[in-house]
């Protein structure tokens, strides 16, 4: 028999309610964060002028970068590493002796859909990247607790360290010439999603994917962005191995400090980078970029683990656990809204679309976020999921992944 058609797809009923919570305030995140590179915004312009100095701005910014900035890339990483271990748990039980290859082509068919959306839609996708972390889990996956802890504790310093090197080894020259490189790129950007058609745009959002890979220039960043992937993928393993979300619940006393202590350590090393970006030029190597870069990696961390230990904690309570469930309908279709807010942001902003790139601050993207968010994407979740089972993108996944068609009876959502 074969795999597609021996396993099937997770069924809504066994879905793990907090887990999908969760998801929906990742993807609330992930929007507040990208809606600033989608609009073209930048922190500062060709002159080197603030191009949003207005205080409402300026604190927007300031908030964005201290409650949403890293933090929820990293949840939803966590989450897809916590996700990993349910599947794979459940591949392995129903189908033991061909689960692996089921479970490559499923991650094989994401990696797809990140490749389609990064070429054609918005190059800061991180689907495909995912894709490729799923092969590292899979690779892991018998790996001890130890060396785990270890790998997470070398992506923590892994920025320090490079902010370090790049004190010892760039030059003014070499800062001088990236400053040219990033004010070409901004030129770039400007002409072919400030005015340019729909075919521009995916010219160079194509054009921009390939570079983050093979520009030396971009390397740097490339590597520090994997590498602060990788630290809360391997907490999400970790997670998933021990079900510290399932069992939650009997331990409510030492998530509240969980809570408390990230909050702590998470707001304290944010300030830190907000305030040493004050004094900073972005493109030049200092003895302060080494403790503000560590401490970014630690804030991205804590502050993660307080949101997750938050909506644990409220999870568990059953009237607010009753209010969170359209969140839930939310998370529950995480590729869907993924890859709605690029086509909405993209469209809005694009000239394209309705070519506000660059007319809309900080403030107002963060409106944007917050009101597409609440007033289009969980109302359209909870709608849909009244009428199907699984999500739209997710059920073509699911297609693709068994080779047959899921179940799309109606399903109420999982207490």
């Amino acid at each position: 028999m074969s795999t597609a058609s021996s396993a099937a797809p997770v069924r809504p009923a066994e879905r793990i309610l907090t887990l999908d919570i969760i998801r929906g305030f990742a993807l609330l995140g992930i929007f507040v964060m990208n809606i600033p590179y989608m609009s073209g915004s930048f922190h500062a312009g060709a002159d080197g002028a603030v191009l949003w100095p207005a205080w409402w701005d300026q604190d927007a910014e300031r908030i964005r970068d201290v409650l949403f900035d890293g933090k929820f890339n990293s949840l939803f990483s966590f989450l897809f590493a916590i996700g990993f271990t349910i599947q794979l748990g459940r591949l392995e039980q129903r189908q033991p002796g061909s689960f692996t290859a089921l479970y490559i082509r499923r991650v094989l068919v994401l990696f797809v859909f990140g490749l389609i959306h990064t070429c054609l839609i918005w190059a800061g996708d991180v689907l495909h990247i995912y894709a490729l972390f799923g092969l590292l889990l899979l690779a892991l996956r018998g790996c001890s607790d130890r060396t785990i802890i270890g790998v997470i504790g070398m992506c923590l310093l892994f920025p320090g360290f490079g902010s370090a090197l790049r004190l010892l080894t760039r030059s003014s020259e070499d800062v001088a010439r990236l400053v040219v490189i990033e004010q070409a790129n901004e030129v770039s950007n400007n002409a072919a999603f400030g005015t340019g058609s729909f075919l521009d745009a995916a010219m160079e959002s194509t054009r921009e994917s390939i570079a983050f890979y093979t520009d030396p220039n971009a390397l740097p960043f490339t590597i520090w962005f994997y590498v602060m992937i990788a630290a809360t993928m391997m907490l999400g393993l970790l997670a998933g191995r021990h079900q510290w979300i399932q069992q939650a619940n009997d331990q409510l006393p030492l998530v509240r400090r969980v809570q408390w202590w990230s909050l702590a350590v998470g707001v304290g090393c944010g300030v830190i980078v907000t305030l040493g970006n004050v004094f900073m030029d972005p493109f030049v190597p200092s003895p302060l970029k080494i403790v503000t870069s560590t401490c970014y990696a630690v804030a991205r961390m804590s502050l993660m683990m307080f949101y997750v230990a938050t909506i644990v904690r409220l999870a568990a309570n059953e009237r607010w656990r009753r209010r969170l469930q359209p969140m839930a309908a939310a998370g529950r279709m995480p590729l869907t809204n993924y890859l709605m807010q690029s086509v909405i942001g993209t469209f809005i902003f694009y000239g394209w679309g309705l070519g506000l790139w660059g007319k809309v601050g900080y403030a107002l993207q963060l409106a944007l976020a917050f009101a597409i968010f609440f007033l289009i994407q969980v109302p359209l979740s909870v709608w849909w999921f009244r009428h199907f089972s699984y999500g739209p993108m997710e059920y073509f996944w699911r297609l693709l992944t068994y080779g047959r068609r899921p179940e799309s009876a109606t399903q109420s959502q999982p207490a």
